[in-house]
């Protein structure tokens, strides 16, 4: 019998991409002239980027902004991304058990393959545009596990009926993670392939 896929957030899950995110944010305040703290974007890290650029920009004013982040950061992805500790490893784990590892991010599909690509990672399935409650797609593919770095996906896996693993490298904690439904918190992806082993499904 097939084991089941294993759901994995990307950033701050897989990869690195806190610079990147960060960098991109500034150049949009710098083309609008519209102040966007980084210690705010970066307490949120996780959520959409719409609902990000909510925060600063009426309503209008979003769609526009998508497009200035995006080209921002289709530029500062490849040379200011790198791969989180385990990331690689992770992955293999999962494939070698016989299962797929499947992406599920807010990410839009060039900057999530761009983002796999460009530090040489590579998904069985991508799910794309989706944040929180929208991750739900984790039921309709059976999921087991799903990883993540944020409360939002911790609740999207126990929504799902998956087994809800987080990490801290992103910005949030141990209690954070605990506390909206993770059944186990990692230090770091280094962590996840001992713990998939003890799993039976």
């Amino acid at each position: 019998m097939a084991r089941a896929p294993v759901g994995f957030d990307l950033d701050m899950t897989l990869i690195d991409s806190r610079r990147a995110i960060m960098a991109s944010f500034a150049g949009v305040a710098a083309d609008t002239g519209v102040p966007i703290d980084p210690a705010a974007v970066d307490r949120r890290l996780g959520i959409k980027l719409e609902d990000e650029l909510a925060y600063w920009f009426p309503a209008d004013q979003v769609p526009p902004a998508v497009r200035l982040y995006r080209e921002h950061y289709l530029r500062l992805a490849g040379p200011l991304t790198s791969v989180l500790p385990g990331a690689r490893e992770a992955l293999a784990a999962v494939r070698a058990a016989g299962a797929r590892a499947v992406v599920i991010t807010a990410k839009y599909e060039v900057t999530a393959r761009l983002s796999l690509d460009g530090v040489g990672l590579a998904a069985d399935e991508i799910f794309v545009d989706v944040h929180g409650p929208q991750k739900a797609v984790l039921a309709g593919l059976g999921a087991g596990v799903y990883v993540g770095d944020t409360p939002a996906d911790m609740a999207a896996a126990v929504q799902a009926g998956a087994r809800a693993v987080g990490v801290t490298t992103g910005s949030f904690t141990d209690r954070d993670l605990s506390a909206a439904g993770a059944d186990l918190v990692l230090a770091s992806l280094a962590d996840f392939p001992a713990l998939y082993a003890t799993f039976d499904a």
